[in-house]
């Protein structure tokens, strides 16, 4: 990632360069001071909402949403042990207030259960990272903080399309994983009956 960025600065300075020298500092300088501001506007947004997670988190809310996860969580991953549930619902619920840093090692510690250590993610695994990767918003802090930032007069109007448009793509997700996870093992029962038959036919000529 690092050189990813490095190729891309690198490039636009460049370009600069060759199409308006006079105006290279001029951007850096804005591009540091928006960034600044950015910055000190999302740290100021993080705070309050970071406040508001940590009282629901004392209060039980955290837990009690996971609570309420947890029938829909043994439904959609099946064949876990009741660790590897405990651990899916505390991230589910984290994600969705968005506790970012209390998810992580709960999705990482949620994958290592549910790992087969045959080399391969099964598909729990994988539909766990759709999940997260889908993950339902009830709390979108960070576009909120962009939305201030760039002198929204109602920020906080961006929750309820940003519930739906989450909710919609957490269920697209789910649906697509499940629909791939049947075709792919219907595809591999039939490869292994055509080559189960392949041999039982070689093994009677053979005879």
């Amino acid at each position: 990632m690092n050189t990813i960025f490095f190729i891309l600065t690198s490039a636009s300075i460049c370009l600069l360069i060759y199409t308006s020298p006079d105006m290279i500092l001029s951007a850096m300088i804005d591009g540091v001071g928006g960034s600044l501001e950015l910055a000190v506007t999302l740290l100021a947004i993080y705070a309050v909402w970071l406040s508001i997670i940590e009282i629901m988190q004392q209060s039980g809310m955290s837990a009690g949403l996971s609570k309420i996860l947890n029938p829909l969580t043994r439904k959609i991953f099946k064949g876990e042990s009741e660790e590897a549930y405990s651990n899916i619902s505390l991230n589910l619920s984290a994600n969705m207030l968005g506790i970012g840093s209390v998810a992580t090692p709960l999705g990482i510690k949620s994958v290592q259960l549910m790992d087969k250590g045959n080399g391969r993610a099964s598909d729990n695994i994988i539909l766990f990272v759709i999940i997260n990767c889908t993950s339902i918003q009830l709390i979108p802090t960070t576009i909120i903080g962009l939305r201030v930032s760039n002198g929204s007069l109602s920020p906080a109007d961006i929750i309820m399309p940003s519930l739906l448009a989450t909710t919609a793509s957490t269920i697209c997700g789910i649906f697509l994983c499940k629909l791939c996870s049947k075709i792919c093992n219907y595809i591999s029962k039939n490869n292994k009956k055509n080559t189960d038959n392949a041999l039982a036919i070689i093994n009677n000529t053979s005879r």
